[in-house]
């Protein structure tokens, strides 16, 4: 679990720095945002290697990098979120609960 949270935090960080890069383009800011998802993508392989189930793992994955960019959105740029998207958010930590349980 610590890697897909390792893994999700780079591409987190990612999503942070491409919303920068969109702010105020640079050849810096590209550079550094494929060097961070390839961090994310190496930490992702201990993950996969150590559960060896694509779909729990992936799910898992893909919830927790949506939980922490929405985080970054809404805490660092101050971006707002709707009724809709507070309750998907409840529903993804209720995924995340009942995949690492599987």
């Amino acid at each position: 679990m610590i890697w897909l949270i390792v893994s999700a935090l780079f591409f987190a960080f990612g999503e942070f720095l491409s919303k920068k890069f969109a702010l105020t383009p640079s050849l810096s800011y590209i550079i550094l945002i494929v060097a961070i998802y390839a961090l994310g993508t190496l930490s992702w392989l201990p993950a996969i290697l150590q559960k060896n189930q694509l779909s729990i793992v992936g799910s898992i994955w893909s919830v927790l990098s949506l939980v922490a960019t929405v985080s970054i959105g809404i805490l660092i740029f101050g971006e707002k979120l709707n009724v809709a998207g507070i309750v998907g958010i409840i529903f993804a930590a209720i995924a995340i609960a009942l995949l690492s349980i599987a």
